[in-house]
């Protein structure tokens, strides 16, 4: 069923052959390099502050990686203000949240996208609790279990200043990466994202620098902290 969506269709998914969804594909890659050195299957994406484009970024990412071939799980971590099922316009009724309370199964809540081998989590209801529940043993199972299921999972997360949601799901997952918004995210607020990102040894694969606008040609391009750099 079609839901209602103020949100516009990740671009991977609408336009995979635009500049953008190449610029995504050149952070796929570094994410497959990474894994070279060490196990890089499941990868959080977080950001400072809201509103610097993680869940795009956490979106497309996913989907270029499914376009790759690999079986991949998106899930949504974001159990305050879940996003994941608007950007693909799935419901949010059954999710992450049922799972953990045993109120339904994994494979129930598990949905499929246009994308073939993109499959989806969304975080279901918010629960009273949300930081509780992402620090559980269940979750922690949860996440094994999806590992031993998917060729990558990506998990989205609340912003890292605003609670300790995304400094928890470090110790389960295997790298980090830090979203930032060149318009609008305060440089201090970047740096102490980072700072308590090192603080509880998460490995941090990079940085995504999305919405620099070139203006020559009145666009945007995406940046890779290790000098990978694709236009769109």
């Amino acid at each position: 069923m079609a839901l209602s969506n103020r949100y516009p269709q990740p671009i991977a998914q609408s336009s995979p052959k635009s500049p953008v969804a190449e610029a995504f594909r050149t952070i796929r890659t570094n994410i497959q390099f990474a894994g070279v050195v060490q196990e890089t299957k499941v990868i959080l994406v977080t950001s400072s502050q809201p509103g610097e484009g993680k869940t795009s970024t956490v979106s497309n990412l996913a989907i270029v990686s499914a376009q790759a071939g690999n079986r991949v799980l998106l899930l949504d971590a974001d159990m305050r203000k879940p996003q994941v099922h608007q950007r693909f316009q799935i419901s949010n009724l059954d999710g992450l949240s049922n799972v953990l309370i045993k109120e339904r199964a994994l494979k129930d809540c598990i949905s499929t996208s246009e994308t073939p081998n993109l499959y989806l989590l969304p975080s279901g209801p918010i629960p009273p609790n949300p930081s509780e529940m992402l620090a559980s043993k269940s979750f922690a199972a949860l996440v094994e279990r999806c590992r031993e299921d998917f060729d990558m999972v990506f998990i989205d997360s609340p912003p890292i200043l605003a609670v300790t949601d995304a400094l928890i799901l470090t110790r389960i997952t295997d790298g980090t990466i830090l979203v930032v918004d060149a318009q609008n995210t305060n440089r201090n607020s970047a740096i102490k994202a980072v700072s308590m990102l090192k603080q509880v040894n998460a490995r941090i694969l990079g940085t995504t620098l999305n919405r620099v606008p070139r203006k020559s040609e009145g666009s945007y391009y995406y940046y890779y902290s290790h000098g990978v750099q694709a236009n769109a």
